[in-house]
């Protein structure tokens, strides 16, 4: 059963990661008709829909009051904070350097979840986080084009930190809440928190959305329904069932589906560092969520057959023969 459950955390890792590395592809779409809040609302209120009639569906309730904490928390910051600050930023950056800033995050949740969780750093995890993170830098280097053509400001930057600190902040304070609710509740009311913050956006959502053509609206829809709904319930199913740490390091294999993803879907043929960035991605993914192997115990050595005595000797009546050792 333990292998089982392992198993099914494994797959809901991967699924998240697959279906948030996607979401940049639709993302640049829908950026370019929505601005940053109102993006964030749309995909929010269609996460919340989708995630509220599954939850009606399922008849799970509420979450219990002890929950409520770490839902509030990593509501606003996570869904809130984060999807808003990171849609501005990334108008203020260009990918490359958004992707190396935001990609401390998953440091920051190891850091967080060792002070605050207190959970533990084990060598591989930190090793396999320092090569996906070279990874990710290798990445975003590729894609800004060098320095001399990337596009950057100190307020982009400003807020690609900010968006790592409340993706951190957002997945520490999450993980206490899964001990007392589930991944769908927890997931669903952590989305409706962070609706109910961007809602001060609604009046430029209903504007944009009047003239932003089909394919914008459905990317956001699609932001909403699958990255969002599905995909933060599958990790909030894994999350519940690993370290904050080891799912944070997860992550780092987004940067290498992206590049797959755009190679294959919009046809950008990605540079020889792009590709060796994406494979350092994944190989430190792959050492981070390595166990060291246990000691092998030496099996016990066959017993030792019983030795005949010479001719003409016999114990001394009344006495036991000596006891003899097995082999260890």
């Amino acid at each position: 059963m333990p292998n089982r459950t392992s198993r099914l955390a494994l797959a809901a890792a991967g699924v998240t990661v697959v279906l948030w590395a996607s979401a940049f592809v639709s993302i640049r779409s829908a950026g370019a008709a929505y601005s940053p809040g109102a993006l964030a609302l749309g995909r929010l209120l269609a996460g919340s829909l989708v995630l509220g009639i599954v939850l009606l569906i399922r008849r799970e309730g509420l979450p219990p009051r002890a929950a409520w904490k770490g839902i509030a928390l990593s509501g606003l910051m996570w869904f809130g904070v984060y999807m808003v600050v990171l849609n501005w930023g990334e108008q203020e950056v260009d990918a490359g350097t958004a992707a190396m800033v935001v990609n401390i995050g998953p440091i920051l949740i190891a850091l967080l979840g060792a002070k605050v969780l207190g959970e533990a750093l084990p060598p591989r995890l930190l090793a396999g986080m320092g090569v996906s993170f070279a990874g990710a830098v290798a990445v975003g280097l590729s894609m800004s084009g060098g320095s001399g053509e990337s596009h950057a400001s100190v307020l982009g930057v400003v807020l690609c930190l900010i968006a790592a600190m409340a993706y951190a902040g957002g997945v520490v304070a999450q993980k206490p809440a899964l001990a007392h609710g589930s991944a769908l509740q927890v997931t669903t009311f952590g989305c409706l928190v962070g609706a109910v913050a961007c809602l001060p956006f609604a009046g430029q959502l209903v504007e944009e959305a009047a003239e932003a053509p089909l394919s914008a609206t459905l990317n956001m829809l699609y932001l909403g329904v699958f990255p969002t709904a599905l995909a933060f319930t599958t990790w909030a199913y894994a999350l519940a069932r690993t370290t904050a740490g080891r799912m944070g390091a997860t992550t780092y294999a987004v940067p290498a589906l992206v590049v797959l993803m755009a190679w294959a879907l919009l046809g950008e043929l990605p540079a020889l560092l792009t590709l060796g960035g994406g494979a350092l991605c994944l190989a430190g993914v792959a050492v981070s969520r390595s166990r060291p192997k246990a000691p092998v115990v030496p099996a016990a050595g066959p017993t030792e057959p019983a030795r005949q005595e010479p001719a003409g000797t016999t114990e001394p009546a009344g006495t036991e023969p000596a006891a003899r050792k097995e082999p260890a």
